[in-house]
């Protein structure tokens, strides 16, 4: 088995320098989505590095803001890219064509902006809020969670464009690719969190995935880069969320 495809998906999905002949073909490219989840842990366990070192140095409040940077700048604000074009085109009250070129728009529209603005500042309120005997588990679910949804709404749903990044996911169906990301979003959380809010925190993360896969389809008919990444960057909120909600109502110490 060659890791060509790991390191492929590494390059897409981060800013790491992956050097690009480590990365292989155009077909180590269209088999990396089997790897999203594998560096979806990687960049977890990064993340958990770092805000451990934040929040032995600084004030939780700020090393909230440090760490949220850092989950920003890992991905190159892939996601928040996707997730603004996303926002511009759905909310342009246009037809499918019309909000399709909307996302080809490099510049960002002012509905794009508030998206940006408003998951930015509900993440830092819910690390702020997030207790810190669970913080450590719940950082390194949440880059997880949103890549293992990647392949996961590409599996089930059409690419509307012709060609585009996101252009893999017409090659082929894989039940591997499948497997994979549903077994480490069913196995890590209850592992990480116990099995109450481990299965919370599962069967949320594939319902919102299903949710907004569904009003992508709705929208557009199938999905796009753009709409993958707008669907990683929520779905990253939801272990964040479920522990937040748990730790206030007192389930959860």
């Amino acid at each position: 088995m060659t890791l060509k495809p790991f390191f492929s998906a590494l390059r897409f999905l981060t800013i790491l320098p992956v050097p690009e002949r480590w990365c292989g073909d155009e077909a180590s490219f269209l088999k990396s989505p089997d790897w999203y989840p594998l560096v979806g842990l990687l960049i977890g366990l990064l993340m958990v590095v770092v805000d451990l070192f934040l929040c032995w140095l600084l004030p939780v409040s700020v090393a909230s803001v440090l760490l949220l940077l850092a989950m920003v700048a890992i991905s190159g604000a892939l996601h928040l890219d996707g997730l603004a074009d996303s926002a511009d085109a759905f909310y342009s009250s246009r037809g499918r064509e019309q909000m399709l070129e909307i996302m080809k728009d490099s510049c960002s529209g002012p509905m794009g902006v508030t998206a940006i603005v408003l998951i930015l500042l509900l993440k830092l309120m819910l690390l702020i809020a997030l207790p810190l005997t669970w913080r450590w588990q719940v950082v390194l679910l949440m880059p997880v969670a949103g890549r293992c949804v990647l392949p996961v709404t590409s599996s089930w749903l059409s690419y509307v464009r012709s060609t585009g990044t996101a252009a893999f996911t017409k090659s082929r169906f894989s039940w591997v690719r499948l497997g994979i990301a549903l077994a480490v979003l069913l196995i890590l959380p209850l592992v990480l969190l116990g099995w109450m809010a481990g299965a919370l925190v599962t069967v949320v993360v594939c319902l919102c995935g299903w949710m907004l896969g569904g009003y992508s389809y709705r929208k557009i008919g199938g999905f796009t880069g753009d709409t993958l990444g707008a669907t990683c960057e929520l779905v990253e909120l939801i272990p964040l969320f479920c522990v937040v909600i748990l730790s206030h109502q007192g389930i959860m110490f």
